[in-house]
């Protein structure tokens, strides 16, 4: 029998399964893919709770339907999303490179110059559906400062292991490392 670790969030419950990533270390997995009633809570939860801001930026995949949602919420007529590759038709990319705790390799992450552009002068959330090791979150925030952007906010739904304990970010839930 698989184990689990129940988490309330937002208003909303769900079971999660607890998988193993290494020898010593195994995270509940936490998606929020698909998950309409979670992501519409949480983003409204984590607008209430963020300052004013003039653009949202995540990371390709995760954090997309949150940052759409938390848009819509804030009036915003567009989102920016980093992408984990260079694609052919973007103009002038700028690049991070980045090692997160569930990919366990190192992957890039990449904004075009019309992204650059919304960016930049701009007061910019950083948005993800977990902040753990915080690695993906930093490498994002050096594409917005290298884009010209002011980073004001870091904000998830989720903050996992050591990340509690940061005090530059905003979160709805903590959620233990197993």
């Amino acid at each position: 029998m698989m184990k689990t670790y129940i988490l309330n969030v937002a208003g909303v419950t769900r079971e999660l399964p607890i998988v193993k990533l290494t020898d010593d270390l195994s995270i509940a997995s936490f998606v929020i893919l698909g998950d309409v009633e979670l992501v519409v809570n949480a983003a409204s939860e984590l607008v209430k709770r963020m300052p004013e801001v003039d653009v949202l930026v995540t990371a390709e995949a995760k954090g997309i339907p949150l940052v759409f949602e938390m848009a819509r919420l804030l009036n915003m007529k567009k989102y920016i999303v980093a992408r984990k590759n260079v694609k052919p038709y973007m103009k002038n990319p700028i690049v991070d490179e980045v090692v997160s705790i569930t990919t366990q390799k190192k992957q890039i992450l990449c904004l075009e110059e019309k992204d650059v552009e919304a960016i930049r002068g701009k007061r910019v959330a950083i948005v993800d559906d977990v902040i753990s090791t915080g690695e993906s979150i930093e490498a994002i925030e050096r594409l917005v400062k290298a884009a010209g952007g002011i980073v004001t906010t870091k904000a998830s739904i989720l903050a996992e292991g050591d990340a509690k304990d940061r005090d530059d970010i905003i979160y709805l839930e903590y959620l233990p490392l197993f």
